[in-house]
């Protein structure tokens, strides 16, 4: 680190320790490691400080010492993002990890979640009142981090995005206010905060809608990678008939033996008619042998923690998406030229659906580009930090993203683009572009803020 960015971070840490009295200055020991570790374990970014806030007003404190001391920011909150921008090398981290309250009003069906909480946190707060909060598949993910940027599903077929279904923000913006954002107040910024990322601010709580949904039907199909090509012909026709209350999650995972992969069908009936969904799920044990089929009533919380399981905090990780219109004959090619590629025994291949009450939201009515109804393609890379193959890997995910080319969408997945696809960014936030970087030059003139990509400005 050069010197004189030391002696300033130096300089910063001391200023921050006088102001900060519940939550934590910390630049080494057990405290900054826990502060720095996140999902991917490939990222080696190291802060000069990490700020481990207690309150609201601590992050406003650390937003402008950040600012007069001039070193860069980053906020974490579930510490997920693949591309590790949680945390902001020899620069200022505000850890949000200690903020995750979750408080529930069942009778307004609503829980307000302060910035640190993860899904599984909000999820596990609305199940004793018979409610559930429209999260991702995964539970260790920052509600805040995953809701700002899309939040696709196992709920949004009926429910529509993560970002959907949030109500208000509270938001420590570049100079220090404090502000609660809606559709009444700061409607603008509310926009943008609906898929613009963390790009504005920083989101110390926000308030969530939740529905009534007690248990849901879901479970895992998988079947031997002889019956690919016809499962993934069939599940083509089944998704094109499928209602709103089911979401089907679904791709390529290495084998639980032999070593050859499988394809997986992960399908989530939420609808009230639990004979409806038990026929609707039937359908994709009829698609071929399944080599294994557990379905079954669950709930949200149960079935979160299973995907944590597969997915743990540490193991190196690349993730390259892409967003399809339908299964094609020529995306159904290159999911299979995944399976027979696979490098690693951790390596998959995920794809989400956006259907339903998610494609019925009018494409300008949040910063969300895309509102058709499309697939988005999760290429993950995963592999153990002692493996030396990391190359190997990387190129896997590479090749695959550049084979599914021909029948792209322009853009993809703001929540999931690296810095590096400049492409996708560009395009990734369809008619929404133009306004979206009017609001942040609006909140953000300075750049304070760099979380998901943006597109660069005309």
């Amino acid at each position: 680190m050069p010197e004189m960015t030391h002696q300033r971070l130096v300089r910063l840490a001391d200023t921050l320790r006088r102001t900060i009295r519940t939550g934590q200055v910390v630049t080494a020991g057990p405290e900054y490691e826990a502060g720095r570790r996140i999902w991917n374990g490939a990222v080696s970014a190291r802060p000069g400080v990490i700020v481990r806030c207690a309150s609201p007003a601590e992050a406003r404190d650390a937003v402008l010492a950040a600012r007069e001391a001039g070193v860069p920011l980053s906020v974490r909150g579930g510490g997920h993002d693949w591309a590790g921008r949680a945390l902001s090398d020899r620069g200022l981290t505000i850890d949000l990890s200690g903020l995750r309250r979750v408080t529930v009003d069942p009778l307004a069906g609503v829980a307000e979640v302060e910035g640190g909480a993860t899904a599984a946190d909000v999820v596990a707060a609305a199940q004793p009142f018979g409610l559930t909060a429209a999260t991702g598949s995964a539970g260790s993910v920052g509600m805040a981090g995953l809701t700002l940027g899309g939040g696709y599903g196992p709920l949004s077929g009926r429910f529509g995005l993560a970002l959907d279904n949030l109500l208000s923000a509270d938001v420590v913006l570049a100079d220090g206010t404090l502000v609660t954002v809606d559709e009444e107040r700061e409607p603008d910024l509310f926009w943008a905060l609906r898929g613009g990322g963390g790009n504005f601010g920083v989101v110390t709580s926000m308030r969530v809608r939740l529905h009534p949904v007690e248990s849901v039907l879901s479970g895992m199909v998988m079947y031997q990678w002889d019956q690919a090509a016809s499962v993934l012909a069939g599940l083509s026709d089944f998704l094109a008939g499928s209602p709103d209350e089911l979401t089907v999650q679904f791709g390529v995972l290495p084998g639980p033996k032999d070593d050859d992969p499988v394809v997986f069908l992960a399908p989530t009936w939420s609808g009230h008619d639990a004979g409806a969904g038990r026929r609707a799920l039937a359908g994709l044990d009829a698609l071929g042998t399944p080599l294994a089929s557990q379905l079954g009533p669950t709930t949200m919380p149960e079935m979160l923690a299973g995907i944590d399981a597969q997915f743990p905090f540490g193991r190196h990780v690349e993730i390259r998406p892409r967003s399809v219109s339908s299964l094609t004959v020529g995306v159904r090619d290159v999911l299979t030229l995944a399976g027979s590629t696979l490098t690693s025994p951790y390596s998959a291949v995920s794809v989400h659906s956006l259907h339903g009450a998610a494609a019925r939201v009018p494409v300008t009515r949040t910063a969300f580009g895309n509102r058709d109804p499309h697939l988005m393609i999760e290429i993950i890379a995963l592999w153990e930090p002692d493996d030396d193959r990391a190359s190997e890997h990387r190129a896997w995910a590479s090749n695959l993203t550049s084979a599914l080319e021909p029948e792209a969408l322009p853009g993809g997945y703001p929540n999931l683009l690296g810095r590096d696809e400049v492409a996708q960014v560009a395009h990734a936030y369809g008619p929404n572009t133009e306004r979206l970087l009017a609001v942040k030059r609006r909140y953000d003139p300075d750049n304070v803020f760099r979380a998901i990509s943006l597109p660069v400005r005309s």
